[in-house]
Parts: C-alpha cells; structure tokens; sequence
C-alpha cells in the first residue's frame, strides 16, 4: 500500500527542513490533536499513540542529506516505512512531500487507508509548524 500527501512548501532551507526531521523528538510538533501518547525512546526512535488506535514505534532507517529522511516501524508485524522527500526550491524555501509504504493483506489495507492517509495529510500539513 503506498499512500503519498500533497507536497508541501515549507518557508525553511532543505537543510533546515532535513534537521528538524532527523531529531526525531520534533515528530510530537507534527502529530495530529488526536495524539494519546508520544515518547522518545532514543536518539533515533519514539513510540505514539493516537486515540483508540495501538502504540507504534518509529525507527529512523535511512538518511540522504538534505533530500530525504525514512522512518520505518520498528516492529515486524506492522512493515511499513515512512519517507520525507525533501526538495530545496529557494534559498528559505523547499518542498517536501511524506509518503507511507507499506505490505499488508488486503483486509488490513482496507481498515487502515482511510486513517493513515488522513495522519499523513496532517504530518504534513503541520510541517508549517518547523521552527
């Protein structure tokens, strides 16, 4: 399942833009008003909660300088990654679009399209929010 958000401009450098997403203690800035739960569990890794939905754990797996940053989950039962695609278009100014991938059966794609695209719309509207 691949589900991509609407790019986003972000009046920040790429490089400004690829920092605040590799501390990954800026995601809880990014998470929807819904969030139950959120905690850094190391230099590379948080857990959140969103209301009624199950405790997930990110990982930061791969890093391109300035371009791109994936997370993926740090469990097996749920595989999926996470990936911010960074483009700088001006000097304070750059693009950035989220997408999630992920293999799941057909079932589970069904239950989860709806409230993951909509997580991945609000993660990146809330990138306006980078400081």
């Amino acid at each position: 399942m691949h589900i991509e958000s609407q790019k986003k401009t972000v009046l920040k450098s790429a490089e400004e833009v690829f920092h605040f997403l590799t501390d990954v203690k800026n995601f809880e800035i990014l998470m929807p008003d819904s969030i139950d739960k959120f905690e850094v569990l190391s230099e590379d890794k948080f857990l959140f909660a969103l209301k009624g939905m199950p405790e997930i754990v990110l990982k930061q797996k791969e890093e391109h300088p300035h371009s791109k940053v994936v997370l993926g989950a740090a469990s097996d039962k749920l595989p999926f990654t996470l990936t911010a695609d960074i483009i700088e278009l001006e000097n304070n100014q750059s693009e950035v679009t989220l997408s999630f991938n992920g293999e799941f059966n057909a079932m589970m794609a069904m239950m989860i399209k709806h409230p993951i695209t909509n997580f991945i719309g609000t993660l990146s509207g809330n990138l306006s929010k980078i400081e």
